[in-house]
This record gives structure tokens, sequence and C-alpha cells, in this order.
């Protein structure tokens, strides 16, 4: 078995030219208050103060630009307090699409510079909603309404682009940003017992696919689309357990860690949501999703973000 240090020295041979400079972190925004009610721009800036102060990100993902009017809500939001944006198009239903895509279309020109990029779809392939073809068709549509400045793409499980899955997307020459997701806590690994190592290696493998495919990093930007681990009053999951500590020293070793080695991050989630139902997880089992946040429902951060 190949140690930490082995897949970082790994990470670093595929990635030399995102390597030669630290990380971006960027934090998962919802777009609802602690009560379940919309939030509006107030609300936004609100959230923009908490996040800079407490770890230095001026980045912020969605995932889908309609709801809650999220688009129209924080991008004035984004351009008052210096942060941008990656807004998101949920393609699943037509419906959604094509909410997202008119929301995107009108006021991503009217705030160029907060959109830092769109990605259509959150693992849609991982569930098997399109193929790689039929995603890539749903991408180039958008991306012929946007700002020519807007970086497009998607964000999908680690394993859909090592796989073989996202080929199409990868090979397409219209794609410029792919958001990995890898959670080692999903995959029952506890901190301090390979969570960091698989973590790791999950990037590694979507990561250095990418590489072989287009022959250079520089072609399409690569991100950690999420990761993180519940804090105290979540769900255990196999091995790994919910908790407080456990969730900072996994930031503190895995997050700071990938970030030092020169590749993207974004942490799920900012705040608290507990407004959210009890979901059905991987294992059949209810699955509390209320304490994913970094900081409170009410701002305050559990532990150190700063890296």
């Amino acid at each position: 078995m190949r140690t930490t240090t082995t897949i970082l020295a790994t990470l670093a041979a595929v990635s030399t030219t995102l390597a030669q400079q630290k990380g971006n972190l960027g934090f998962a925004l919802g777009t609802k208050l602690s009560d379940g009610t919309c939030k509006y721009t107030a609300d936004y800036e609100k959230d923009f103060d908490a996040i800079s102060a407490a770890s230095g990100s001026k980045l912020v993902r969605g995932y889908a630009a309609s709801d809650c009017n999220c688009a129209q809500q924080i991008l004035p939001a984004a351009k008052s307090k210096g942060f941008q944006v990656i807004l998101g198009i949920w393609p699943d239903v037509d419906e959604s699409f094509q909410a997202d895509k008119g929301a995107i279309q009108e006021y991503a020109n009217q705030f160029p510079e907060q959109v830092y990029a769109v990605t259509v779809g959150s693992e849609t392939l991982y569930r098997g909603n399109f193929t790689g073809e039929e995603l890539l068709e749903k991408i180039e549509d958008v991306k012929s309404i946007l700002p020519s400045n807007v970086k497009i793409g998607t964000a999908d499980s680690w394993n859909k682009y090592a796989d073989g899955t996202a080929d199409a997307l990868i090979k397409s020459g219209s794609v410029d940003i792919l958001l990995a997701n890898a959670f080692s806590y999903w995959q029952g690994k506890e901190v301090g017992a390979g969570a960091t190592y698989t973590y790791f290696d999950d990037l590694q493998q979507a990561l250095g696919h990418v590489q072989e495919l287009t022959g250079s990093l520089d072609k399409i930007e690569f991100w950690n689309g999420e990761t993180g681990w519940p804090t105290d009053g979540g769900t255990n999951y196999g091995a790994a357990t919910a908790s407080t500590d456990l969730a900072s020293e996994f930031y503190s070793q895995a997050v700071c860690g990938m970030l030092d080695w020169g590749v993207n991050v974004f942490y799920f989630e900012a705040f608290d949501e507990p407004w959210k139902p009890t979901s059905v997880g991987d294992n059949g089992a209810a699955a509390d999703e209320t304490h994913w946040g970094a900081m409170k429902a009410d701002r305050s951060a559990k532990y150190s973000l700063k890296c």
C-alpha cells in the first residue's frame, strides 16, 4: 500500500504546474437561511464577511442559479464584498435546466467579473442521468450564452473522471474547468486511519487521468469540487465518525495539505443547514446532513479555517 507521502509525491509529479503555488480555497454555499427561507443579498453579504474573516477565502460555489433567485441575490453581494461565485445549473430535468440557464444568461452578463465559472451538473454522471456525450451537449448549449471570460465545466465524483465516464468532456476542448468531489468520509475511512490517504489517492487518480488525456493541466482547470467532514451531531458512516475534533483534524491535515500541493479545494460546506431533512445515505441508513458546516448556522467558526 502506498503511503500518504507517496501519494503526495505522485500528485506533485502530475501537477507540476499547479504545485508552483498554493491552491485556492472556496466553500460550497447554500441558498437558504437556517429556517429554510431564501437568502437575500444582505444575507449573502453576511456570509461573505464570515467566510473571509475565518478563512481568507473569496470564492464560493452553488448548485442551481435559479433556486431562491440565487444568481440575482448573490452576485450583487459578491460585487460589494470582493467575492467571486461559481454558479450551478441543474440539468437533470429540463425545467431546472432552462430556469438556471435563464438566470445565468440574465445575471452573468450583468456581473461578468463576479462569475468565476459555471458548472452544468453536480454528480449527474455519478447518478447515471447522462452519458459524457449527453452532458457535453448541455455544457456547449450553456457556453453559447456566457460572457467570454466565464469558464464552464461540471462537477462530479472523482471516480467518474478516473474511470473514463467523463472522457468526452475532457477531450472535447469545450470544457474549461472540472470539479472532482472526493469524500473519504463516505468511503468509511476514519481520520487518522486512512481518511487523508484515501482523499489524496482519489484526487490523484482523477487528476492523473485528466492530465493523461489532455497532455497538460493548463488546458483544463482542476478543482476538488467537494470534500468535508460532519461535526458533532452528524451521522457516522462505517468507521468514519462525525466529530468536530475529527473534522478539524481532517481540515488541517487533508484540506490544508491539498492546498499546499497546489490543488484547488472547495470545502463542503460553509455553514450548517439545520433546515435540511434527514436523507438516506449510500448504506441505506438515515443520515443527518445538518452538521457539515465548517461554521455554525450563526456563522461562527467551529475550528480554525486558516491554512
